[in-house]
């Protein structure tokens, strides 16, 4: 009988130990630490801060946003973590977004638009059926988050990849620095610049 009740012990055991762990939320280095801080750092009240996202025009182009719905949409399927980071705990409502367009002839930075909606879990990881469905992310503990932008403007000219790598004022641009990134931070003197250009010819 003592045998049998250790084999029954020893079957729950094996059994509680192969029992999957629950899911953690996902975490970050503390912020304050990180190359990035400075973004995450506590704004001034009424700041606006500034951000480059990315699209392929053949996929979703400034245009498309312009033509949706209240010339809004939902910035989905970012599947990589800093710029998760930079979606759930960086971006705020009211900051402003280059809106630049990869992979295209040239790539560049073609219009302006504004985060209308705060990072939230991002359901297309949830969605089998999507491309970016990613099967280890759980709703009660998502992985993955998005913000809705609003087309703001076109810019008056797009400048182009060539002519972002060739400013000294952008040397330090984290588009040229991390250009792996699909969102990435821009200074607020950069933003100023890459308005500049654009308006010259």
């Amino acid at each position: 009988m003592a045998v049998k009740k250790a084999a029954v012990t020893k079957a729950a055991v094996t059994k509680a130990a192969k029992k999957p762990a629950a899911k953690k939320p996902p975490q970050s280095m503390p912020y304050d630490q990180g190359k990035w801080a400075h973004v995450f750092a506590p704004r001034a009240p009424g700041e606006t801060r500034y951000w480059l996202i990315k699209s392929e025009p053949d996929v979703f182009s400034f245009q498309d946003l312009q033509a949706a719905p209240q010339q809004t949409t939902q910035w989905d399927s970012v599947r990589n973590t800093g710029a998760r980071n930079f979606l759930r705990d960086g971006m705020k409502t009211g900051d402003l977004a280059f809106y630049y367009h990869s992979n295209a002839e040239p790539s560049g930075i073609v219009g302006i638009c504004e985060v209308v909606r705060e990072g939230y879990p991002d359901s297309t990881a949830l969605d089998p059926s999507h491309d970016y469905y990613d099967p280890a992310s759980v709703a009660a503990t998502p992985t993955w988050f998005m913000v809705d932008v609003r087309a703001v403007e076109p810019l008056s000219r797009a400048v182009t990849l060539p002519e972002l790598k060739a400013s000294d004022e952008l040397r330090e641009m984290a588009l040229l620095k991390v250009s792996r990134l699909s969102v990435v931070p821009v200074t607020a003197a950069e933003w100023q610049v890459v308005l500049r250009m654009s308006r010259s010819r």
